[in-house]
């Protein structure tokens, strides 16, 4: 791709880049409406999963005058709040349960050759995050944004160190 002058061809490039650095899912889009005085406004919100498949993954909503931007604002929110997940023997080191809103989710690990055991928002964050064999359970909410901000945030806590 040659440059013009204003230097698009090489933003292009680095947007190219990076999305092959990260592989983007989306989880939810919502048409949400702002009543005003002079009317109704409306929006597109969107709820964006966004992760490497080597440990890393995030989640971010953001809304936006259209789709596309709505996700694209999404996707490079969730860039930027990325959860580093520890492995250990291709799974995730001990049992943890998460809470987030009325959103509670329980992981567990898996032996090898289990594959991923999760449904619904549970089940795209695991893998998109590289996360070969675990069993996960939704118990509280079936709200997706919640669920997977609830899985995110147990990954998060996740430490390799043994528990005491």
């Amino acid at each position: 791709m040659t440059p013009n002058k204003s230097g698009q061809g090489r933003r292009r490039e680095r947007a190219f880049e990076k999305e092959r650095e990260f592989e983007q899912k989306i989880l939810e889009i919502a048409r949400v409406t702002r009543v005003t005085a002079g009317g109704k406004r409306m929006k597109f919100r969107a709820c964006v999963i966004v992760g490497d498949k080597k440990g890393r993954v995030g989640v971010a909503v953001a809304k936006g005058s259209d789709v596309t931007q709505a996700v694209a604002k999404a996707g490079t929110k969730a860039e930027k709040n990325l959860v580093t997940v520890p492995l250990k023997n291709e799974t995730i080191p001990y049992e943890i349960i998460e809470k987030f809103g009325a959103a509670i989710v329980l992981l567990k690990p898996a032996p090898k050759g289990t594959g991923v055991k999760a449904g619904g928002a549970m089940r795209t964050v695991f893998e998109l995050a590289g996360v070969p064999n675990v069993v996960g359970k939704i118990l509280g909410s079936k709200n997706k944004i919640n669920n997977s901000r609830a899985t995110i945030n147990a990954l998060g806590r996740l430490k390799l160190e043994l528990r005491k």
